[in-house]
């Protein structure tokens, strides 16, 4: 159960799990419906769930939608003409999160119109005043999240609306990761135990994304030991189980509570050769422990991290495996980012060194 790592060269039977993932006590009708039958979101009911189809960011989603325009190819068609605005800011435009207010952005709103084909000044009569400049705030949940994982991640696809309130009632302080490898070198299970902190009153339930590498790796048993289970799908075309795990009471702000969950996978065609955790939050502590079959013992193990998904892995260090088959990490202070554990079988299975996230992270 690691991460989204695999290329063209190594693919891991594992898969990620989510920081505290996101609170949202009220899902969205249309996000309930896809996840009860495992299908993915459509665009229409995304933005039935956005805010404000009469602000800029809505018009703005709305057309490109309309128009089954991606970012990359509106980026191009405005260098075009000679106005350079990078896919990074057209997304920040149409999430909210910042908008068009100098000259050259100006002008890009009033080429999008043409692009978007919509009426003159469409956009651009919705702008607001401009923001003030100088110290800027902390970047929201969503944002936080997405500085990570990057733009369209499996976690994002498999939430959907709700990705945009990422974490928004809770965060986690301590997480213990306990992941088993089988006879065979798979995946064969993985349990956690979060513990989390109300960021205000009325939490009561906390949502959790596994993404897997392999597609013949998918989750037999769920079991959650601290909590009440709302909510298991597995998006199979997304390789991502969903669990939604009620507190079993409200949370007063700063309140804590633990989570805990336990997947079993079914056997997988490709040796497990990493686990990853990922957090958009300092964690106090964070203790990952991998626990291999006598049978399938690596040759190395080695710990790492990563600044956000799909960035090479730095501050690698090996960690020696102990006579019960157990390599473990424990890290105080544990900053944002991704979080792994590696292992090599060398010649007898082909375990390889993670390598970047490929095409979806997450």
């Amino acid at each position: 159960m690691s991460s989204r790592t695999d290329t063209d060269e190594t693919r891991a039977a594992e898969a990620r799990v989510t920081d505290t993932c996101l609170t949202d006590p009220r899902p969205t009708e249309a996000h309930v419906t896809a996840a009860r039958t495992g299908e993915a979101i459509t665009t229409s009911a995304l933005h039935a769930a956005a805010t404000g189809a009469d602000t800029f960011p809505g018009v703005l989603r709305e057309a490109l939608n309309r128009r089954g325009l991606s970012l990359e190819r509106v980026s191009e068609r405005l260098r075009v003409r000679g106005i350079t605005i990078s896919q990074a800011t057209l997304s920040s435009w149409q999430r909210g999160r910042s908008q068009p207010e100098r000259a050259r952005s100006l002008r890009a709103v009033d080429v999008l119109e043409e692009i978007l084909e919509l009426p003159a000044g469409a956009l651009r009569s919705l702008l607001g005043p401009r923001r003030p400049r100088g110290r800027t705030t902390p970047p929201d949940a969503e944002g936080a999240a997405l500085q990570i994982l990057g733009e369209d991640s499996v976690v994002e696809k498999a939430l959907g609306a709700r990705f945009r309130h990422f974490n928004q009632e809770t965060s986690s302080l301590m997480v213990h990761d306990i992941v088993q490898v089988g006879e065979t070198g798979t995946l064969s299970g993985i349990s956690t135990t979060n513990v989390l902190r109300a960021s205000r009153a009325g939490a009561d339930r906390a949502i959790f994304v596994l993404s897997f590498d392999d597609e013949a790796a998918e989750p037999v048993d769920i079991r959650v030991t601290c909590g009440r289970l709302v909510e298991a799908t597995y998006l199979k075309g997304l390789k991502s189980l969903v669990l939604e795990i009620h507190f079993g009471r409200e949370l007063a702000k700063l309140d804590t509570t633990v989570v805990s969950y336990a997947v079993d996978v079914s056997p997988s065609d490709t040796p497990a050769t990493h686990y990853e955790r990922w957090s958009r939050t300092n964690l106090h502590e964070y203790l990952q422990q991998v626990f291999f079959h006598p049978a399938a013992l690596p040759t190395d193990c080695h710990r790492y991290v990563r600044e956000k998904v799909g960035d090479p892995p730095r501050g690698r260090r090996r960690i020696p495996l102990s006579d019960a088959h157990n390599v473990h990490v424990l890290t105080s202070r544990c900053k944002p980012g991704v979080h792994g554990v590696a292992w090599d079988y060398g010649s007898g299975t082909g375990g390889t060194e993670p390598s970047g996230t490929g095409d979806r992270p997450g």
